[in-house]
Parts: C-alpha cells; structure tokens; sequence
C-alpha cells in the first residue's frame, strides 16, 4: 500500500528553540529521519517555500520574495499536483493562513488551485488571512480543518502550514518567551496531528509525516539574508505504520518533493 504523506511545515523555526520548546519535536528529532538543510538565500518565505514545495531552486521557480513577482510557478508544479499527476486516483489536501500559499486570487499561489480535481472532490484547499487576523487565531483554525480532513478523508498527500511562530519572531525577536510560547502552541497541534495519523496507521494505512520550515531568524528577530541563522532549516521524517525512509544525510531543499514523490511511488 502507498504511503499517505503529510508535509507540516512551521514558518521562521529556529531547531534549537523547537528542541527546547516542542517536546514532539524534540522526541521526532530523536526517532525520526533527521537531516539539516541550508536554505538558499534570499531567506525570505516566498523562495524558500516555492523550493521546498516544487523541488525547484530560485532560479527555476522565480520567486526571489515575498512579492511573487515575475514568478514561474505556473510551469512548476507542486509536491501535491506533481503526486495527482503520477497517479490520478491520489487525493491531495492543503491548508494555510498566509495567502500566497494557496489563494488564487494571491501572489501566488505555490499550491496549483486545481479547480477540475477540487469539483471532483480530489483537491481540496483551506484559504485563511493570518496576516488580517493574526495567526495566533488563524494557526487554530488551519489545525482544526485538517485534524478533522485527516480523521474523515485520510488525504493521500496534504501539506499544513502554520506562520505563529515565525509572527513571534517578527514582533519580539528569536530569543524571548513569546517565541517559545508560539512554538508551544504549535506543539500541541503536532501532538494532536500525530495522535490522529497513529490511529489510522493502526488500521494497515501506513503514513509519513515530514516537518520542516522556510528559515530561521536572527536572535533580535528577522531574515532575509545569508546568515548561518537566517539560512538554517531541517527536515524530519517520521513513519506511522512503515518504516522512517532511507534518504540521504545531506540533501539540498530543492531534493525534498522528489524525494517525497519518490515514496509515494513505492
């Protein structure tokens, strides 16, 4: 049976404060695939995550910021429509509160609308404004609709975004209690994501869960540059029901959707 992927991906997520303010991280760290990865520089989250989503460098998907502009995302397609492509039976799921993500009417969108397999109940996508309302509010949101997509429809591929913690650090810097309480709060949908994926894999559904982010920040709070800090990312991979994959130590941010397609082709 084909691994059900789920990409979690947690925007401006330094690991060393993850570690000490995540307990689920920090016990994934320890079980899971574990491998860090170096973001290619403009740090900002429209490259970073145009890379991580289409397994394409800046060069090729032409997001150099948060401005979309001059974007070539329409001939660079992402993890979710690139697993429908290879096999057409596959139901994808999205879900994020920073528009560009995912809403159309955006400077976006990263995740391709797909209204044909959206109308055939294939595709569906959560479109919530955290940069109106804040995504203290919206990050509870976007965890409510997918614990419930994954407890009813059990998704073949989804990705989930959440952008509290990199708010955090924005508005208060890297290294304050403020920056660790949105990483708690975060911690508590992953356990509650984690607990719901365990369940199904109980029943002979084998999953893989991956967590990563965009960028880190600056200690005084911040990114956008070449720093060490600034360029810092990780990836962890966890199996439910399968086994953690076999992937290579050291991999470039553009490898990771391949690598993902590649489980889903197994």
């Amino acid at each position: 049976m084909k691994s059900k992927i789920l990409v979690i991906g947690i925007d401006g997520l330094n690991l060393e404060s993850a570690v000490e303010s995540s307990p689920t991280i920090a016990g994934l760290k320890d079980s899971a695939f574990f491998s860090e990865l170096t973001m290619q520089a403009p740090t900002w989250s429209g490259p970073s995550w145009s890379t991580l989503l289409t397994g394409s460098t800046h060069e090729q998907h032409g997001v150099r910021d948060n401005s979309f502009n001059g974007h070539n995302l329409l001939h660079r397609p992402d993890l979710l429509s690139l697993a429908y492509f290879q096999d057409q039976s596959t139901t994808t799921f999205a879900a994020a509160g920073w528009p560009p993500l995912v809403d159309p009417a955006g400077h976006g969108p990263i995740i391709h609308e797909r209204r044909e397999q959206q109308k055939a109940l294939r595709h569906r996508v959560i479109v919530r404004d955290g940069e109106t309302y804040g995504y203290s509010v919206i990050d509870g949101e976007i965890f409510a609709a997918t614990l419930y997509a994954i407890n009813q429809h059990g998704p073949d591929v989804s990705f989930v975004y959440f952008c509290g913690v990199d708010e955090a650090g924005h508005v208060f810097g890297a290294l304050g209690d403020e920056y660790k309480r949105a990483i708690t709060r975060i911690d508590s949908y992953l356990q509650n994501l984690l607990k719901a994926v365990g369940d199904r894999a109980s029943n002979a559904e084998p999953w893989l869960v991956v967590i990563t982010t965009d960028h880190g920040h600056l200690d005084a709070g911040g990114h956008g540059g070449d720093s060490p800090k600034e360029c810092a990312s990780f990836v962890i991979a966890q199996g439910f029901g399968r086994p953690n994959p076999c992937w290579p130590k050291d991999f470039g941010p553009e490898k990771l959707t391949p690598l993902l397609l590649a489980e889903r082709a197994q």
